[in-house]
């Protein structure tokens, strides 16, 4: 699976971390700074790979504290006869399981009831865990920073659908009529694993 990052994403990668780590332990402004051209060193991989400005991606880097860790995205999906219920990003125009980053200070399950309720307009319980996903490997745009995706079956407890600040469209879709999917939230392999938890109660939790 590693193979599927180019080489030059996870050297960029994984200088951004060494700094981003050293920064939080350094003592002596000597450290301080070697640490953070490390930083800058990644910046400018990136700069030259994908032509995004330099300056901008070396302050976001520099911002990330403490040690570094993958960040944490939560989905929820929600089968309802046959149908998995997927939301129409505004950004993008593409649909996705309703979702998105992990805020501090809530449980997963909790944060997964919260972002269904925001984006789709349903109160929902987490039941059961699909799985723990490489949210980098999913044949999609790859972002920078390294985040795994945590995905839930959840069941409707009350509400209907209305869209919201982030979401222009909530529905139900078929199997078969899955429309343009937002690969960063979202992949094939993730709805595959939904629908085989949907048909099989006794699936286990997959994972990367």
């Amino acid at each position: 699976m590693t193979s599927e990052i180019p080489r030059w994403l996870q050297i960029a990668r994984e200088i951004q971390a060494i700094g981003q780590t050293g920064l939080h332990f350094s003592e002596t402004d000597y450290h301080r700074q070697r640490y953070g051209r490390l930083l800058e060193l990644a910046a400018e991989i990136v700069q030259e790979k994908t032509g995004l400005e330099r300056e901008p991606l070396a302050l976001d880097f520099s911002r990330q504290p403490g040690y570094a860790t993958p960040k944490v995205d939560v989905r929820g999906a929600i089968v309802r006869e046959g149908r998995v219920l997927l939301v129409q990003e505004r950004t993008d125009q593409l649909w996705c399981l309703p979702g998105g980053w992990a805020d501090v200070g809530e449980s997963p399950s909790e944060m997964v009831v919260r972002e269904v309720w925001e984006e789709s307009g349903f109160r929902v319980r987490a039941n059961r865990l699909v799985g723990v996903f490489d949210a980098n490997r999913q044949g999609g745009p790859l972002q920078f920073f390294h985040a795994y995706k945590l995905l839930f079956m959840c069941e409707i407890v009350e509400g209907e659908a209305r869209p919201s600040d982030e979401t222009q469209a909530v529905q139900f879709f078929a199997r078969d009529q899955i429309p343009p999917l937002s690969l960063q939230r979202t992949a094939a392999r993730h709805l595959e694993a939904v629908w085989n938890f949907a048909e099989d109660p006794s699936a286990v939790p997959v994972f990367d």
